[in-house]
């Protein structure tokens, strides 16, 4: 049997709507970023947990809608009224609460935004009742914005997740490795992350093949990664 090569190529993730694994999971949620045109006061939150897909629908959807992602941590005040001129999305809103001056600009850019008559979706990780804000007028803005919630990986969603992590980097080991992994591996999306990392190095310094044998002769360290 040819032996399969590994090249460290860097990973590219694909982040099409036709790449977006539908299951029980995260159903609902997609349904509720798709149906925009309805959006309460035309603003949404999404959360989940880290890796489950928020940064994928928050490009499909600003794809769809000829605007952009912009990372919560890069909004500057002085950018407020460019970015409120169109449909926006404000990425990992968590990452910056505690920061006065930047939730000071969120909440400018939230304001503005729905004031044009323009459509507000922002991510988070966790659950938006434990965020932590320095402004009461943004924790009241954010606590009052309809969420939709993607949920930890089903059996199905979790398969379909470590063939796109796997995909993402070239890499298309054969179908026996997945369902070995499914039985050992923690369900969560860092968890799939980590191991599809790990698989990827370890076969890039030994210079073997993913197969499943592979995987297993390292399964202790990758269960630990």
């Amino acid at each position: 049997m040819s032996e399969q090569l590994t090249f460290d190529l860097p990973t590219r993730p694909a982040l099409e709507r036709g790449d977006f694994f539908i299951a029980n999971s995260n159903a609902l949620a997609l349904a509720m970023i798709e149906d925009c045109e309805n959006w309460p006061q035309n603003k949404h939150l999404l959360v989940g947990p880290k890796g489950s897909g928020k940064t994928h629908l928050a490009n499909v959807w600003a794809n769809q809608r000829g605007t952009r992602v912009i990372a919560a941590t890069d909004i500057t005040d002085q950018s407020v009224e460019e970015y409120a001129a169109h449909d926006l999305v404000i990425d990992d809103i968590p990452t910056l609460l505690g920061d006065t001056s930047r939730e000071a600009t969120l909440f400018h850019i939230h304001n503005l935004c729905l004031a044009n008559g323009n459509a507000l979706l922002m991510t988070g990780t966790g659950d938006v009742a434990t965020w932590t804000c320095a402004l009461p007028d943004l924790a009241s803005r954010l606590n009052g914005t309809r969420t939709a919630r993607l949920d930890p990986p089903d059996d199905m969603l979790f398969q379909a997740l470590l063939a796109k992590l796997f995909a993402d980097r070239q890499l298309f080991p054969p179908p026996d490795v997945f369902p070995y992994l499914l039985l050992r591996l923690e369900r969560s999306y860092d968890a799939a992350q980590n191991a599809v990392d790990h698989i990827d190095r370890a076969a890039l310094s030994r210079k073997r093949a993913i197969t499943r044998s592979f995987v297993a002769s390292i399964i202790d360290d990758l269960i630990t990664a």
